[in-house]
């Protein structure tokens, strides 16, 4: 199984690698993204500073656009969160407790008791440090391993809207920026093992559990949709002796649909009740010790 990884690790090395363009083609492309990118703004109702107040504030709501934003180029990103001085700080402490006290301050989080969000950084950063401390990583590494699990959560929580594959997409070029050496675009920071492990712990611990941190950290979103057709006159509300028929037809099927509840949760009930007992009987059969039939085990006398 690992050798498999290894194999499927290198093919996306060599991948990269390949499609990494040279110096002097991404000067021509960062023109043409920068070019991409103002009319994406026009195209989205993204408007420039002189616009309206109204505007500016409509462009803020992350809800108010219907397209997810674009993710940041991905880039080296060791000593981007915690510098050197913060790890040596880090590594000073002797527990788990004193390691959460020093990584609030330094990442500048609230109490966990007064915000949730506060306490659920909190959580997976600490937890990230643990797991660089069991894989035996440096400064170096352990920076640039928090560094990537936070961009990672920013791309997450930029929008409401579902974008797991291209935050995904985003973490693996992010981390082939830190296992192959190409400067000053890449550098070979992390071994191929090292990868292996890092992309394994982000995917079983942040990916698993992506749709909980963007309802968390994410407005809801909530569509009101209302049609208007040409050519038709609008509905007229109902007269008062009519509304009264309406509640006693809400009443009737309220009580139908509760009825009709009870009964399912009964037959429900029952179904397992019985499904238990068939299983019951069954590790009773189980747990009786195995006696061989008669005439078994016996040698033959002649």
């Amino acid at each position: 199984m690992i050798r498999q990884k290894s194999s499927q690790f290198l093919g996306l090395k060599m991948q990269s690698e390949l499609e990494q363009p040279s110096e002097l083609q991404r000067e021509p492309e960062r023109e043409l993204t920068s070019l991409d990118e103002s009319v994406m703004r026009i195209a989205t109702g993204v408007r420039p500073e002189s616009g309206t107040a109204a505007s500016v504030e409509a462009d803020e709501d992350p809800a108010a656009n219907l397209f997810p934003p674009p993710l940041p180029r991905p880039r080296i990103c060791m000593w981007k969160y915690l510098d050197i001085h913060s790890m040596h700080r880090l590594e000073k402490t002797t527990n788990t407790e004193e390691m959460r006290e020093v990584l609030a301050e330094l990442l500048g989080l609230g109490s966990p008791e007064q915000s949730l969000r506060d306490a659920i950084i909190l959580d997976l950063f600490s937890h990230a440090l643990i797991f660089c401390r069991q894989q035996g990583f440096s400064l170096e590494q352990t920076s640039t391993a928090c560094a990537l699990l936070q961009d990672l959560h920013k791309a997450c929580v930029a929008t409401p809207l579902g974008n797991v594959e291209e935050c995904y997409r985003y973490f693996t070029s992010v981390l082939f920026c830190h296992g192959v050496r190409r400067p000053p675009f890449s550098i070979n920071l992390f071994r191929e093992e090292q990868l292996l492990a890092l992309a394994d712990y982000v995917v079983n611990t942040y990916f698993r559990h992506f749709k909980l941190y963007k309802y968390v950290f994410t407005p809801q979103v909530r569509l009101d949709l209302s049609l208007t057709y040409i050519g038709l006159q609008p509905s007229e509300l109902w007269p008062e002796d009519e509304t009264g028929q309406v509640s006693i037809l809400q009443a009737y099927i309220k009580t139908q649909m509760s009825k009709e509840l009870g009964q399912l949760q009964q037959l429900i009930e029952e179904r397992l009740k019985a499904s238990e007992e068939r299983l019951n009987s069954k590790l009773t059969i189980l747990e009786r010790p195995f006696q061989l039939p008669p005439g078994k085990g016996k040698n033959k006398t002649k």
